[in-house]
């Protein structure tokens, strides 16, 4: 909305500032964290007063997460505010590719809304169908590729670009939708199942968002692809303020999220903060380099995937639970030691995935 006054400029005055990426990403940054810090306790006293007796807990999971009962949930509400006032604020809209990652994360949001309230209501750790939740996730995704897909410029629509080899693409035609589909569906259930304990996975969506951030306003801008080889995709640019509202709104509730949590962040918000990583990635064609700086979501995904084949065939489990993050709970770490040292894998990965813009 606020870019519109950058046409009141005349050049070398403060409403050409609105012209900037820059200047709207830091402004769209601070307003989410602002927002925040401003509605989180009252979102939080609100969601308490409405759940009662807070999101379930699960009878099967370690004996520590008992203490959380009563905890309430759907504290991404509080993020997905956030990132919706800033981004509408700051960003530009008649951009396509803003629509596309807000339509994914919006959409997401309601899916993981809708699982949230069933638990909250049923007191039931069983929410949504899974099958139901895939489903609907798959048609948004769906629609999100093909939108994706028609906005790209020709030489890249329906391509796979791939990193660190320069100019090299993979043309997967109609499979790119499907492709695109298992990405944003991929990346959305990933951050769902890492989103365990107090402040485990909105730390390393912030850090994957603002990696792919920096990508997308590399692979949006003529100059820089030019210096570094990597493929031109107009208008993605833009997504920097989406990411840097998703940062700041994400710092807000991690404020409250905190070890001990005041308010857990739910499918609401990890469905949808996946989803968006999904999206962005598929927007600027960097979907291998997702796995890299969202490496920590894949190895999450890929602990229940091997654990529940490897039960299913032999009876036995390779880890003592899954997700993995359980698996060191039963080993002994204190919860904020695994916290902390999984924010520190995200940010080694997230740094290799930058790095891979560079290396050509």
């Amino acid at each position: 909305m606020f870019y519109w006054l950058s046409s009141l400029s005349e050049g070398g005055d403060m409403f050409n500032l609105f012209r900037y990426i820059t200047f709207r990403a830091g402004a769209a940054f601070f307003t989410a964290l602002v927002f925040g810090f401003l509605f989180g306790r009252p979102l939080i006293n609100l969601l308490r007063r409405k759940q009662k007796k807070g999101q379930p807990i699960r009878d099967d999971g370690p004996q520590s997460h008992f203490s959380k009962a009563g905890t309430p949930t759907m504290g991404g509400l509080l993020i997905l505010s956030a990132i919706l006032v800033s981004t509408l604020l700051w960003a530009r809209l008649d951009n396509p590719y803003i629509w596309i990652v807000l339509f994914v994360t919006y959409g997401f949001g309601l899916i993981g809304f809708a699982d949230d309230y069933a638990k909250v209501t049923k007191q039931s750790v069983k929410g949504v169908s899974s099958r139901s939740r895939f489903l609907l996730g798959l048609a948004i995704a769906a629609v999100a590729g093909l939108a994706a897909s028609l906005f790209h410029p020709p030489a890249l629509t329906n391509q796979l670009a791939f990193p660190v080899f320069k100019n090299a693409l993979l043309y997967l035609g109609y499979f790119f939708i499907p492709f695109a589909m298992i990405v944003i569906v991929g990346a959305a259930n990933a951050v769902n199942l890492t989103d365990g304990l107090d402040g485990l996975a909105v730390m390393p969506v912030m850090i994957a968002a603002g990696t792919l951030g920096v990508i997308a306003y590399i692979v949006g801008n003529y100059n820089f692809t030019e210096y570094l080889g990597v493929h031109f995709v107009p208008g993605t640019g833009e997504i920097l303020i989406f990411c840097a509202a998703l940062i700041g709104g994400g710092l807000g509730f991690l404020w409250y999220n905190a070890p001990p949590a005041a308010v857990f962040m739910g499918d609401t918000g990890s469905l949808a903060l996946g989803g968006a990583l999904g999206a962005i990635a598929v927007a600027t064609k960097h979907e291998i380099v997702l796995a890299i700086v969202g490496g920590l979501f894949v190895v999450e995904a890929l602990s229940v995937i091997i654990q529940v084949a490897y039960f299913k065939r032999t009876g036995r489990r390779v880890f003592l639970m899954a997700p993995i993050h359980h698996h060191f709970e039963k080993k002994g770490w204190a919860e904020p030691q695994i916290v902390i040292r999984f924010w520190i894998i995200s940010l080694i990965l997230a740094l290799i995935g930058l790095a891979t813009l560079k290396v050509r």
